[in-house]
């Protein structure tokens, strides 16, 4: 058994998190992450609505930014506070709140942008459905800047492994492991984006509000439930129901599938 793992053919690079300091003010690669996702979205939202008949105005896309970091991060941490260590933070209530200490939930996150996506486009009389396609067209980036910045803190890693890509983590063991942050990146979020580009722009998925935004929900579980397989579960929760198969991140994806299936073969209504 020592033998099988007496070395990996990557080495693990060793980046700092930190990318510099200022006192006890910290600039890390993780909060980084965030700000370019919402950087680039703002970005590529802002050139999506030139292209055809736009559901909003530039200003919105602006504002709605704001909107989107505060769903993210108050839905992150709720999903990660209920989903994943809700004994610890009912014991413990007062560290659900710091959020410094770490742990967000993408399946968090996600609920908290839907739900400032509803109410801004009600404030706004915003089309919900086709202002939610370019969000989705804009997300796959910052699912891979996130997971970019979780390979970086050395955090999320995979399953103990003697494949060519296995590598040592810092916090992992002695063991090499599947870099599964890389894993997730490259289809959450490299390959999710061309999909999208390529819907978005050369078929006319457009024209129906809504079927974007559910090729992008579905794409992002099945891609999750498929890196599931070479992520190592958390400690603290493990495999689900007495199996060795399913995990907390599969099962709150699976609930994904269905609403992506909702959103592909909905009938258009024309007051969406």
């Amino acid at each position: 058994m020592t033998e099988y793992f007496l070395f990996s053919i990557l080495t693990y690079p060793h980046i700092d998190p930190i990318i510099f300091q200022f006192g006890p003010l910290a600039i890390r690669w993780y909060s980084l992450s965030y700000l370019g996702g919402l950087l680039f979205a703002w970005f590529y939202m802002s050139r999506l609505i030139k292209i055809t008949a736009p559901p909003c105005k530039q200003v919105h896309i602006s504002d709605f930014i704001f909107w989107a970091m505060m769903g993210i991060i108050i839905g992150g941490r709720l999903g990660y506070v209920l989903f994943y260590n809700s004994s610890y933070y009912f014991s413990n209530p007062s560290a659900a709140l710091a959020v410094w200490d770490g742990g967000m939930s993408f399946h968090g996150g996600f609920i908290g942008v839907c739900v400032s996506t509803i109410l801004f486009c009600r404030k706004f009389k915003i089309s919900l459905f086709l202002f939610a396609d370019i969000i989705a067209c804009a997300s796959p980036i910052g699912l891979m800047l996130g997971r970019f910045a979780n390979f970086i803190n050395g955090e999320l890693y995979g399953r103990v492994s003697d494949g060519p890509l296995a590598m040592v983590f810092p916090h992992g063991g002695p063991y090499p492991r599947h870099p599964s942050q890389l894993y997730e990146a490259m289809l959450e979020g490299f390959l999710l984006f061309f999909i999208l580009y390529f819907i978005y722009n050369f078929t006319n998925a457009r024209n129906k509000p809504g079927l974007i935004t559910g090729i992008f929900i579905i794409g992002y579980a099945i891609a999750r439930t498929f890196v599931e397989q070479f992520r190592e579960p958390d400690n603290h929760i493990g495999f689900l129901f007495g199996t060795d198969l399913i995990t907390m991140g599969q099962l709150l994806s699976a609930p994904m599938v269905i609403f992506g299936l909702y959103l592909i073969f909905r009938k258009k209504k024309s007051s969406l």
